[in-house]
């Protein structure tokens, strides 16, 4: 099981998202996400969230909301539960992201970009202000083939 932080950074009515086009063998090679990553040990979600976001844009977040978990199942990878966050502060410069590309990208055209299916789902959540949620989503190969929002199974994939 894997524990990772991930966070949609705010400035005005843009997310700061990355594109994951450096790595070879990535799981997310092409899709545009937002910043975090995996715990170290010992870690709490915020001291994770803070330290990835740094290492990741060189940004420091001086507010910042926890929103939900994310629950990941696949056929090609180890489950994995995600904290997922939003931030509307930070301080700093940023800098080259050796993962991908950073950007700021308008809410409006995220649905635009190449996005796990997932992902959508939780976007969504996050633009109409849900309360914490817990979100489970399954998948086959890419496939998203369920999902279910607080214990109970979504009807709609996007």
């Amino acid at each position: 099981m894997r524990l990772t932080t991930l966070c949609y950074i705010e400035k005005g009515d843009c997310y700061l998202m990355l594109h994951r086009i450096v790595k070879k063998n990535d799981i997310n090679k092409d899709k545009w996400i937002g910043v975090g990553g995996h715990f170290e040990e010992g870690e709490s979600p915020e001291e994770c969230l803070l330290r990835e976001v740094k290492e990741e844009t060189g940004l420091t977040l001086t507010s910042f909301r926890f929103r939900g978990i994310v629950t990941f199942l696949s056929n090609r990878w180890v489950p994995e539960y995600m904290c997922l966050y939003t931030a509307d502060a930070f301080e700093g410069e940023m800098i080259p992201c050796d993962e991908g590309v950073l950007e700021w990208v308008p809410k409006k055209d995220l649905l635009k970009l190449n996005l796990w299916e997932g992902d959508k789902i939780f976007l969504k959540l996050l633009a109409e202000e849900a309360p914490f949620f817990s979100l489970k989503l399954r998948y086959e190969g890419d496939s998203l083939v369920e999902s279910s929002l607080n214990g109970k199974t979504l009807n709609s994939l996007s």
